[in-house]
């Protein structure tokens, strides 16, 4: 055996050249298989740990392909990404870079729900990935398909790609996206392929099932893109971006790009007509797609089918960047036959024109069944392979790239023996996507939504950093940088708040304004923050009448707004905040109970047969995850506890 090494601008790794078939085998610590986002923040998170990394993607210049909105965010789907950021990820950065529209959403509700979302350049988002995974050191990018999982003693240890080139390593990640066996629908037409315009990957799914990995088959669409030369935008209303503060990343350059609008329109009675007509050549209908979609996200003839009374539908049109025509009609997804897609976007009076530079088509996929992963996402199966993204029956990049900085995170973890990262439920969304998968599975693509969490006043968007900045720092992923800034922050909102509870307001200075809010007055003084607790009042308006509260906000500093709403969530929401932290606490007497290998379920004819089953069936780890498992009762938990001696 002839042991070459090859060179690289970063780092140095073993190509070893087989003497018997002239076979290259190159060795890593962590591989990480499909460029999308889980792919991206996966690889990063590993080699940013440390770990000679390479990611293995069929295609360089479309790394980071957002397949369909070219939009990051929305609601609990913007604080996952904050949760990315704040662990030392990268997909909130590269949004900040990209994005042509920023706005928060739920504004109008409390903190526990503002949720960011943003529209990107497509182009401009998989170029700045490109460049962020160029520039990280101990990551290499090889082109090619990865075709076998290579696995030895119940190991995953290495793939071979279809050129034959093999790959060894000790963590391996599966991030395949939508393209394992992936089988492409517009009317009664299908076509093998991944995305629009790229092929399937095929055997890399059977290579994982022969060990007794479990999978089945999801579906998902996209809507028409459109040329906004052809739209009549005089005739839409016009949804602007917001203009103040607020962004993705809390380390981010702030409104990179020129920031444009989006347009909202609605489909009418002649469109539902036209698009009725053709429900027999629908795939979805005439028995062509057997696999569930989102419930979340459904496509037009869904939505005529499932609302037959509702005579009109929302629209969105987004643009698709800044230097391009093409825009994305959101609303639209459909499989319809191209002509019924066409003739019923043309009776949308603004669209009566309208181009189109491709169809809407939907897409079939392998995924596997979640329930058999741990929740360092590792497989409970295959020792040293993880899955990470739609591959465990998610939908959306952010969830996809949640899971990818977990999953790689704790690839890295794994090479140098350490204890994985396993996220709480009331420590993230994340922790809630994780544990929500391995616990209960999915029937249909899982989607992240606010109410999910039982403890989202906890999970707010605004104090990710203090929630998970500190513990990537002791990881190692997030760097000094990165510490410093969440301290810098810390420190800023510890301050603002000490001034408030230590600064008293006489009723002859604020009376006037509460009168003119419609808010009690003052009968005798009391402290700012009791003030702030009001929720007619806020800093901005308690600013203008109190020249000291004035002057502490406007301390120079460019964080000062960010520093500042902070600080005012956290004094106006203390009370739920503290309840909410009680219950969580009380919850984690459950989860430190560990239960995993101490019962035979089979044995255990105390709890129900189905409370056997399910619990057979997922394994849990602690005695908190057991009760969230559907089918197991709270009684069922009593029997369980008073068996431990609890």
């Amino acid at each position: 055996m002839i042991k070459t090494i090859i060179k690289s601008p970063k780092i140095r790794f073993n190509c070893l050249l087989l003497p018997k078939n002239n076979k290259m085998v190159f060795k890593y610590d962590v591989l990480v298989i499909g460029g999308g986002h889980a792919g991206c923040e996966a690889a990063c998170a590993a080699a940013n740990m440390g770990a000679s990394t390479c990611l293995i993607t069929m295609d360089m210049n479309k790394i980071g392909q957002m397949s369909c909105n070219p939009a990051v965010g929305g609601i609990a789907k913007g604080q996952i990404v904050r949760e990315i950021d704040a662990l030392g990820g990268q997909m909130a950065k590269v949004t900040d870079a990209t994005a042509i529209q920023f706005r928060m959403l739920n504004k109008g509700k409390g903190p526990a729900v503002w949720s960011p979302r943003a529209q990107c350049d497509r182009g401009k988002f998989i170029w700045q990935w490109r460049t962020v995974l160029d520039n990280t050191d101990h990551l290499d990018i090889w082109q090619d398909q990865a075709e076998e999982l290579l696995v030895e003693n119940g190991e995953a240890v290495g793939v071979k790609t279809i050129w034959g080139v093999e790959f060894r390593a000790k963590s391996i990640i599966i991030t395949a996206g939508t393209f394992l066996n992936g089988l492409m629908h517009i009317g009664r037409h299908k076509y093998e392929g991944g995305r629009c315009a790229e092929p399937a990957v095929h055997h890399l799914t059977e290579s994982i099932t022969r060990w007794g990995v479990r999978s089945a088959r999801m579906k998902t669409g996209t809507p028409v893109r459109l040329d906004k030369r052809s739209i009549h935008f005089e005739e839409l209303e016009e949804q602007p971006g917001d203009s103040d503060f607020h962004q993705f990343s809390f380390m981010a350059p702030h409104r990179l790009l020129k920031q444009l609008p989006c347009w909202t329109c609605y489909t009418n009675k002649e469109c539902h007509e036209v698009l009725r007509s053709g429900l027999a050549d629908s795939p979805l209908y005439n028995g062509q797609i057997q696999s569930t979609g989102p419930r979340y996200c459904p496509s037009i003839e869904t939505k005529l089918t499932t609302f037959p009374d509702k005579d009109q539908h929302p629209l969105f049109i987004e643009p698709e960047g800044e230097d391009t025509n093409e825009t994305y009609l959101n609303g639209f997804s459909s499989s319809m036959p191209i002509d019924i897609q066409l003739a019923a976007i043309h009776k949308i009076p603004a669209l009566r024109d309208a181009k189109v530079y491709r169809p809407g088509y939907a897409i079939e996929y392998d995924y596997f069944d979640p329930t058999q992963l741990n929740h360092s996402l590792e497989s409970k199966i295959i020792r040293g392979l993880f899955f990470a993204g739609q591959v465990n029956g998610t939908t959306g990049y952010e969830e996809a790239g949640g899971q990818g900085i977990v999953a790689g995170i704790n690839a890295a973890i794994r090479c140098s023996g350490g204890s994985p990262l396993v996220m709480k439920r009331d420590e993230s969304y994340i922790g809630v996507l994780i544990d929500d998968l391995t616990t209960c599975g999915v029937d249909e693509p899982y989607r992240m939504f606010t109410s999910r969490a039982e403890y989202r006043i906890l999970l707010r968007q605004d104090d990710a950093d203090t929630r998970l900045t500190p513990i990537s720092y002791r990881l190692g992923l997030a760097k000094r940088d990165r510490y410093d800034w969440w301290k810098e922050k810390e420190e800023g909102i510890l301050a603002l708040m000490d001034f408030c509870q230590n600064t008293s307001v006489k009723p002859s200075e604020i009376n006037g304004i509460l009168e003119s809010l419609s808010s009690t007055p003052l009968r005798m003084g009391c402290k700012l923050s009791d003030l702030i607790s009001r929720p007619e009042l806020n800093f901005k308006n308690l600013a203008e009448h109190l020249p000291e509260l004035k002057a502490v906000l406007q301390k120079p500093s460019n964080r000062k707004e960010e520093i500042a709403e902070a600080a005012e969530i956290a004094m106006k929401y203390k009370g739920y905040i503290e309840r909410e932290k009680l219950v969580a606490e009380k919850m984690h007497r459950l989860e430190n109970i560990k239960i995993k290998g101490r019962f035979d379920y089979s044995k255990l004819h105390e709890i129900s047969t189905e409370g056997r089953q399910k619990l057979a069936k997922i394994d849990p780890d602690t005695l908190g995850q057991a009760s969230r498992i559907p089918g197991v009762s709270p009684s069922d938990i009593n029997v369980m506890l008073i068996l431990l001696g609890r």
